[in-house]
């Protein structure tokens, strides 16, 4: 059934003028067979996992920056994808959770851990490698984000995350919590969220390069935006943000 959800969808993006396959390697599941089925982004997966030019920038970027990472415990703000199953096999130990404002913090549903990136429920210095994409554009704190998450890394841990990235300095702010309410500096965007069916998320922010501040902010150290080698030519790849905290190499990761 999977398998025929995945053609369906593929059907519907189809556009012949720009398609393209070649054979490469997944960072995630291997020898693979990449397609793109129009000129867009979202029109890039791998045949075997179905990773996405998201997926794929940060699995290369993992492979290139981290290596193995089977005596890690990592975190990643996603619950299920290429990405996490990559994870949970090839991890010590992983936990996974989404956004569920609805369920109280630490809880779970049908598996799934609710977690607000702003305020975690995870104890301190519990993982060596942290991962997320396309998550921090969406909360409204983004500097309580990192200092949670610098708190929960150990020392000498990583994190390996992706937003959507200007090539400008400034950071543009795009909308605000004042008092429990959204107010818009500018026109709304909202970004699909598969998890809720597909539902737009607010965008709060633009991110320029100035991100390497506010993880500096937070705490982290040795912070660089890379962009990893991509194996499929015309697939495009998103630049990566490395950041790692400061103190003894970690054993684990």
């Amino acid at each position: 059934m999977k398998l025929l959800a995945r053609l369906r969808h593929a059907w519907s993006m189809l556009d012949s003028r720009n398609l393209r396959v070649s054979a490469a390697a997944c960072p995630f599941c291997g020898p693979s067979v990449f397609v793109r089925l129009n000129a867009t982004e979202a029109g890039v997966r791998c045949i075997r996992c179905a990773a996405s030019v998201v997926h794929l920038s940060i699995g290369y970027a993992l492979r290139e920056v981290v290596g193995d990472i089977c005596h890690g415990d990592v975190c990643e703000f996603s619950a299920a994808g290429p990405l996490v199953d990559f994870l949970r096999r090839s991890a010590r130990s992983f936990s996974g959770s989404e956004y569920q404002p609805e369920l109280p913090a630490g809880a779970s549903r049908n598996g799934v851990r609710n977690e607000d990136v702003q305020h975690l429920t995870y104890s301190d210095e519990c993982f060596d490698l942290i991962t997320h994409t396309e998550v921090m554009e969406h909360v409204p704190d983004d500097a309580a984000a990192f200092a949670e998450l610098f708190r929960v890394l150990r020392p000498g841990g990583m994190m390996l995350f992706t937003v959507p990235l200007s090539s400008h300095h400034d950071t543009i702010e795009r909308a605000r919590l004042a008092d429990g309410q959204i107010e818009h500096l500018l026109d709304p965007v909202y970004h699909l969220d598969p998890f809720r069916g597909g539902s737009g998320v607010l965008a709060y922010r633009d991110y320029g390069t100035d991100i390497v501040g506010r993880l500096q902010h937070a705490g982290f150290e040795r912070i660089e935006i890379v962009v990893p080698r991509c194996r499929v030519r015309w697939a495009g790849i998103r630049p990566v943000i490395v950041a790692q905290r400061a103190g003894h190499d970690s054993t684990h990761a």
